[in-house]
């Protein structure tokens, strides 16, 4: 996951950096940190990532291109 891959599955399912902080264990100044492109420890990517594909996120890497899809808001 990359640190835009973050943010935009974030935004996505509307979680705000205090809430993935809560979902994740990872502290809301790590998170911040990350999306904006600094070095953060690998377990707490993996946190990260973990409580967003938890919450629906679907992350995608191909030909040069990130991408994120989260579920559909009804």
């Amino acid at each position: 996951m990359t640190p835009t891959q973050c943010k935009m599955a974030r935004v996505g399912l509307g979680l705000s950096a205090d809430s993935l902080s809560e979902k994740s264990g990872v502290s809301r100044v790590t998170i911040a940190r990350f999306e904006s492109g600094n070095a953060v420890a690998s377990a707490s990517v993996g946190a990260i990532l973990k409580a967003l594909a938890d919450a629906g996120a679907d992350f995608t890497r191909r030909a040069g291109r990130v991408g994120v899809t989260v579920p559909e808001v009804r």
